[in-house]
């Protein structure tokens, strides 16, 4: 029987959501239709499990999964035994500390003897004691908004996005506790043979990545500008230069950071640069 592995991923949201996408991507070919609970790849050896996102850490820890994708909120609150082994670069959020609006914050003080209502008992617990703060963690596992306005506590700790969701709860923002992001985790003890395949799998996510972190430069340069130009955009190990019909000109084409192109912009025009285009890249491969 051919060897496979098995990838635990939310079963649904906004982290199953940019997971699945970043598989797709990876030319990893498989059906998840409404409610399907396990999978298996047409074209790869992997196996998905769509589990609820806090019982993630634990399947990758027992076995159940030889990997996971998760974030590292629910990967440091659970403290399984489990290697990280790629951040991933999305479903970023923070985990923060916030109080009604209409109420004076002085600083982490406004905290001490008072009671707070999250779902993250442990790595808030973490923090306060960080703070030398004493309060009373009230674990709830959902609707943590509505904890000060029934009277369970004067304040709570959860994930933020955008802010929205406390501000239609009428809360505010006074602390943040801790920054994650979705990472992939492994079992430690995983056979040789797996992580072989782990292996693959990690080379076409970095592929993609580093893709999208990327853009594909053309423009048109005159000659005697070429020198200054292309120290604006040097790509990876250097740009192409192709000489144009017109006389005196060249095309130039390079690879560079999107932040790295607008931060350049300017000076390319400066320097003569015509006819820049932006092309986005779907796979990179250094």
């Amino acid at each position: 029987m051919k060897e496979i592995i098995r990838i635990a991923v939310q079963k649904s949201g906004r982290l199953s959501e940019d997971s699945l996408s970043l598989i797709k991507e990876c030319g990893i070919k498989f059906y998840n239709g409404t409610g399907k609970l396990k999978s298996t790849a047409f074209n790869f050896p992997i196996e998905f499990l769509f589990l609820r996102d806090d019982d993630i850490p634990g399947y990758v820890a027992d076995g159940v999964a030889d990997l996971g994708i998760v974030g590292e909120n629910e990967l440091v609150e659970k403290d399984k035994q489990v290697e990280t082994i790629k951040k991933l670069g999305f479903s970023k959020c923070r985990l923060s500390l916030a109080i009604p609006k209409g109420e004076e914050y002085p600083g982490i003080s406004y905290f001490e003897g008072k009671n707070i209502a999250t779902s993250y008992p442990n790595i808030l617990n973490t923090y306060l004691k960080s703070r030398k703060v004493n309060a009373s963690i009230h674990e709830i596992s959902g609707s943590v908004e509505i904890a000060p306005s029934i009277g369970l506590a004067e304040g709570i700790c959860d994930i933020v996005s955008s802010g929205s969701t406390l501000m239609m709860n009428g809360l505010k923002e006074v602390e943040e506790i801790f920054r994650s992001e979705a990472v992939l985790i492994g079992n430690p003890g995983m056979e040789e043979v797996k992580k072989s395949i782990v292996e693959k799998l990690l080379f076409r996510m970095n592929a993609v990545q580093q893709g999208k972190g990327n853009k594909y430069i053309l423009l048109n340069a005159p000659n005697d500008s070429l020198e200054k130009i292309i120290s604006l955009i040097p790509g990876m190990r250097s740009p192409t230069v192709l000489p144009l019909a017109e006389k005196g000109w060249s095309s130039v084409h390079s690879v560079l950071s999107e932040e790295q192109f607008w931060e350049n912009i300017e000076e390319l025009r400066q320097a003569g640069a015509e006819g820049i285009l932006v092309i986005p890249i779907e796979k990179m491969v250094l």
